[in-house]
């Protein structure tokens, strides 16, 4: 039996050993590029012959970086809020509602996260081109809540599920309407899921690359799309700086997201 567990463990060391190397190999090239964006060279080279904050300081002096950024933040803020909002009438639906084909409603909330993502851009971009919706903030918004929206309604329905529903109806026995049960007991109950829900729709509409390019016009780009275009005609460092900011955006928000669950589960 001893062996047994010293085998068990031997397994374990090794199983860990195995996925901290797999992290390594895909952590590098962010910490490549991290580097990159202090490095005292012009161009792309990495060891960096020295180290500087130029790049950071050119990025933030150049108004069609900000602007981008601006533009990303704002599209971001606003997919983020109208998830939540759809996220959770159509989670209440899904889950409390008692109508015929709520299955295949379901799946049809989720049809984007199975898609590729340029069959959507596509589909949207034709469409967009239509209406004469393209490079305009509301394109942006509604072809960046289509691919948010799943995420939203996945993380609020698990939270609702998860709610005991009596102390809604209790709190509805002692005088409360159904709303404002809802509105006073359950949405505090599932803070932390509106709370990931939020932070998981912004960051797919900051990190949007494809559908924004499809979405884009020369007046109104957003970060991810000023990156590519810039890779494009030139290789210079103020894009590994504007990627490391996107990157620590990224890790900062799924941070907190982590420490609101870790402090909902004690």
């Amino acid at each position: 039996m001893l062996l047994d567990f010293d085998k068990l463990g031997a397994w374990r060391w090794a199983l860990g050993l195995i996925c901290g190397l797999m992290t390594l190999f895909l952590l590098l090239p962010i910490l490549f590029i991290i580097a990159l964006s202090f490095g005292s060279s012009r161009w792309l080279i990495f060891p960096p012959p020295s180290w500087t904050l130029n790049w950071y300081v050119e990025l933030f002096a150049d108004p069609r970086w900000l602007t981008a950024a601006l533009t990303s933040a704002k599209i971001g803020l606003i997919v983020m809020v109208l998830s939540v909002i759809l996220g959770l009438f159509a989670s209440l639906a899904l889950v409390r509602g008692t109508f015929k084909g709520r299955a295949v409603l379901r799946a049809f909330f989720l049809t984007p996260m199975i898609l590729p993502v340029v069959i959507v851009a596509v589909a949207l971009y034709a469409l967009f081109l239509r209406l004469g919706m393209n490079g305009t903030l509301t394109g942006f918004v509604i072809a960046h809540l289509v691919v948010a929206l799943p995420f939203a309604i996945i993380t609020i329905s698990g939270a609702l599920e998860s709610f005991d529903t009596a102390i809604e109806e209790a709190a509805i026995l002692c005088g409360a309407s159904p709303w404002e049960a809802r509105f006073r007991v359950t949405l505090p109950a599932i803070k932390h899921g509106l709370f990931s829900a939020a932070i998981f729709s912004f960051l797919i509409s900051w990190d949007e690359v494809v559908l924004a390019i499809f979405m884009a016009s020369p007046t109104l780009q957003t970060l991810p799309v000023k990156v590519w275009t810039t890779l494009r005609q030139d290789l210079t460092p103020v894009v590994a700086a504007a990627s490391t900011i996107l990157v620590l955006l990224t890790v900062l928000l799924m941070i907190a997201a982590a420490l609101l669950r870790k402090g909902k589960s004690k």
